[in-house]
């Protein structure tokens, strides 16, 4: 109902600019001589666009999937991890995937072939409720990779847009995804990190994965997370944190510390993207794809996936579901 709801709203405020639109165009014409009323009929035709837009969107966009590959290149990565595949995948929202099984079915087989050496989630598995992850316990248990499936927790993954009636009930829903991500064989990092080794020219070569409960530079977002914490006594010569918000990677890691790559998510880049507009960006400075910036603690990278489910707006409008293969290469 909160989707119908929420697109009915987008739609009337899209006609109501729309239709002023066409009124002040018929108004122009008939000060040039035209008629008015015959400009103005005339126009209404295109009040039809923004609805068949959202029906595209909706029966066929969202059921759209792009595997974009991105090479990092760095003189911290050990020769040992030169070709490392890491398949990175994020905003599930699992309820977006009622009656759209075999969606997700293809997504997983899009992810084995890629082949990768470890497969990395950055939060919201679900919406607004752990009981999302039943029906596809099987189907997400079936993700794997030689090093596994790492994760953390999104904003959604903590059960907020819920009518709880009791905080008790609340934290009993978040225990409950964290449960079902292990439940599906996922290591859930609260807080923590992975160190990955491989066996070098030198001896045992080391890369850390680092993952942060949710911070977010944003208020209306919870903040739970202690980098600090995570990251302490991770040895890798070549640091990956993951941070569901890409808003924590300016607020708190960039020139902040000396992590190599961070890899979101959380935007679903507006799950719109229209004649190369981005509305996202009005709302994120680092929105979708890859940022590189050197704030004195050599090149930083980001990258931001624009997610595989829905939220509120149950279609895609130029950005399909994404799969993102980060590969890495030494430059050493």
């Amino acid at each position: 109902m909160q989707e119908i709801i929420f697109v009915s709203i987008i739609l009337g405020m899209i006609s109501i600019a729309m239709l002023l639109v066409i009124l002040a165009v018929a108004g122009l014409s008939a000060l040039c001589g035209a008629s008015f009323t015959a400009v103005f009929l005339k126009g209404l035709w295109v009040l039809l666009i923004p609805p068949a837009v959202i029906l595209y969107g909706s029966l066929y966009g969202r059921d759209r999937i792009s595997v974009n590959t991105v090479e990092i290149s760095s003189d911290r990565i050990p020769v040992s991890f030169d070709g490392y595949r890491i398949v990175h995948l994020s905003d599930m929202h699992l309820r977006s995937f009622r009656n759209r099984a075999k969606v997700l079915g293809r997504i997983i087989e899009h992810v084995d072939a890629q082949k990768p050496d470890l497969i990395v989630f950055t939060g919201d598995l679900v919406t607004t409720e752990p009981a999302e992850v039943t029906p596809f316990v099987d189907s997400l248990r079936s993700l794997a990779a030689p090093d596994g499936v790492l994760s953390v927790m999104g904003n959604h993954d903590y059960c907020p847009y819920n009518d709880w009636k009791t905080a008790e009930e609340r934290d009993s829903a978040v225990a409950e995804v964290r449960a079902r991500e292990h439940e599906i064989g996922w290591k859930l990092l609260g807080n923590s990190h992975v160190d990955i080794a491989r066996t070098g020219a030198e001896g045992p070569d080391t890369i850390s994965v680092i993952g942060v409960e949710n911070i977010s530079a944003m208020k209306q977002f919870e903040s739970r997370g202690n980098l600090e914490k995570a990251a302490a006594g991770a040895d890798g010569s070549f640091k990956v944190l993951l941070s569901h918000d890409p808003t924590h990677w300016r607020a708190g890691v960039l020139g902040h510390t000396d992590i190599d790559l961070m890899l979101s998510g959380h935007t679903h880049n507006a799950q719109c993207r229209i004649l190369g507009l981005e509305p996202s960006r009005l709302v994120f400075r680092e929105n979708s794809g890859l940022y590189a910036e050197n704030a004195g603690c050599g090149t930083q990278y980001l990258y931001v996936n624009d997610g595989l489910g829905e939220t509120m707006f149950p279609a895609r409008i130029g950005v399909p579901a994404e799969i993102t293969v980060i590969v890495l290469r030494s430059g050493r």
